[in-house]
């Protein structure tokens, strides 16, 4: 019975390599990707937005690498997933090639209270004849909380290339990670070792040390066309020249623990936002379709943090409703109508104006008319959190944050104006626009499907170089199965909090990566850019 048992498994194994990757005879390995079509529910529940520290993980001692902050996300915008067989003879996997984070994690058949484990492949180690038990427990911080397991070491084959003594993590509980609702089966990290939960070799650096690629570098292709049978390729020691033009523009990882670049300027329709002429800093990520914008940038990284003691948390920042607000504004999102930032702007604005107009640092204005208190700032444990300590005229510390909050995007969206050379009269006008714009800041924002061609591109820029993107890259659009229904539009971007020193932060995901074809050079610790075909 095991002898058709073995037989069956290697049949399967020898048809299925000969779908789920390709060799060329320029020795380069290239891992075909499905795409799954977004729906409404995996666009309302995706999440790009919890940061901690090192020292907040349970296990840091053990498990967590950096010294750094690690931004966290569910991965239900995931689009682009590929297969790897894991142990001897292979089992397969279906899992997303993820540059944002660093371990390989799947299911293991020890996950028994977990429904979701039932619905997904997997890993038997008893079947494998090349398995070692670690044993080492391990826990991967997502979204909300934890994945739980242990580590285990086996074979891992990755197109052809077969990866010998990979370390990884079997899932044994999902914590509050959803992954019942997810197609794929686990994660396999292309990020650095310096990120890596328990500081685990990524699989990316054995199929280095072991010889498996010449070059060290990797590409991703997405494809955006959702009747296309391939939804992407992934190629492991260099690029398919078929899937881009012209000649890629690379740029240097800025940091090193995420593939991370410097970002310049961001151009709203050729306009300058000018929020980044100190240089921003972003995480080119295969694992979210979404493009994350700073929380926080300007007036020394000020985090406002407004608690309702009534309602869940509340996250916002004067830099986040300066990139993305201006973003969503330009585009026509819809959002709800803040009356505390309107009321800044109807009886504030002309003060402010004059303020900044005379030369008043801005960055204590919002104190200087009292809307801030002097002592409302204090840097704690590295995280920037706003301390309001005496009361404001209603005897309200909320209300104080609240009337501060908004005072001080107020005066970054006006510093902005006055340097574009506006009048007062346009100025105040366009920020009371802004004010109505404001986005969810638990969501995405929707965009009317039929004005998408008439929106502006958005420009990205990496050194001198330009990357815009148009509305139609830039805009989600989920389809219904009911004929009946209209699709749905959803704008790209979101807001991320990542504090100093890692942050702050932009993400760019999928939108961008489909728009540009790009190359992870690990031997020169660059990343490459050209526009895809």
């Amino acid at each position: 019975m095991s002898l058709k048992y073995m037989l069956v498994v290697t049949c399967l194994w020898i048809w299925s390599l000969s779908l789920a990757y390709t060799i060329s005879n320029d020795n380069l390995m290239r891992i075909s990707l499905k795409k799954r079509n977004l729906d409404i529910q995996s666009l309302n529940t995706s999440r790009i937005k919890k940061v901690i520290h090192e020292r907040d993980l349970e296990s840091v001692d053990t498990n967590y690498g950096s010294k750094d902050v690690v931004y966290l996300k569910n991965y239900f915008d995931v689009q682009y997933y590929g297969e790897i067989g894991i142990g001897s003879p292979p089992q397969y996997f279906n899992v997303v090639f993820d540059t944002g984070s660093s371990n390989l994690w799947v299911p293991s058949s020890r996950c028994i209270f977990s429904i979701a484990c039932y619905f997904h492949s997997k890993y038997r180690s008893g079947i494998s004849s090349t398995y070692n038990e670690i044993g080492v427990p391990c826990e991967i911080p997502y979204d909300e909380g934890y994945i739980y397991g242990f580590f285990s070491q086996d074979n891992v084959k990755v197109g052809d290339i077969n990866v010998k003594d990979q370390e990884f993590c079997e899932i044994t509980r999902e914590g509050n990670f959803a992954l019942l609702a997810l197609p794929f089966d686990g994660i396999l990290g292309l990020g650095f070792q310096d990120v890596s939960v328990g500081k685990v070799t990524p699989v990316w650096y054995n199929m280095i040390e072991q010889g498996h690629i010449s070059d060290k570098v990797f590409s991703l292709w997405f494809n955006k066309d959702p009747m296309a049978e391939v939804g992407g390729e992934i190629v492991f020691g260099g690029v398919d020249k078929r899937h881009f033009r012209g000649d890629h523009t690379y740029f240097p990882i800025s940091q090193k623990g995420y593939w991370q670049i410097e970002v310049g300027d961001i151009l709203l329709a050729n306009n300058t936002t000018g929020l980044c002429e100190g240089g921003c800093a972003a995480i080119v990520d295969s694992g979210t379709s979404l493009i994350a914008g700073p929380t926080v940038y300007h007036l020394q990284n000020y985090t406002f943090i407004l608690i309702d003691r009534f309602a869940p948390f509340f996250l916002t920042s004067p830099c986040f409703q300066g990139v993305v607000t201006q973003i969503n504004h330009v585009i026509g999102t819809e959002g709800y109508v803040s009356y505390e930032c309107k009321n800044i702007v109807h009886n504030y604005g002309n003060l402010i104006w004059e303020s900044l107009i005379s030369g008043l640092n801005p960055e204590i204005l919002c104190a200087d008319i009292r809307l801030c208190s002097d002592n409302g700032f204090q840097r704690m444990n590295d995280v920037i959190e706003t301390v309001v300590h005496n009361e404001s005229r209603d005897g309200s510390p909320l209300k104080e944050s609240l009337f501060c909050s908004f005072c001080n995007m107020v005066v970054l969206w006006m510093q902005v104006q006055i340097k574009q050379s506006n009048v007062k009269e346009k100025v105040l006008k366009y920020v009371d626009e802004l004010c109505e714009k404001l986005p969810n800041p638990v969501g995405q924002s929707f965009i009317n499907c039929s004005s998408v061609s008439d929106m502006p591109h958005i420009t990205f820029t990496f050194g001198n170089k330009l990357f815009p993107l148009s509305p139609e890259q830039y805009v989600l659009r989920v389809e219904s199965d009911d004929e009946d229904c209209s699709p749905v539009c959803y704008s790209g971007f979101v807001a991320l909090d990542v504090p100093s020193p890692q942050g702050p932060l932009w993400v760019v995901g999928d939108i961008f990566l489909q728009a540009y074809h790009t190359v992870f050079d690990y031997a020169n610790l660059r990343i490459g850019f050209a526009e895809s075909t």
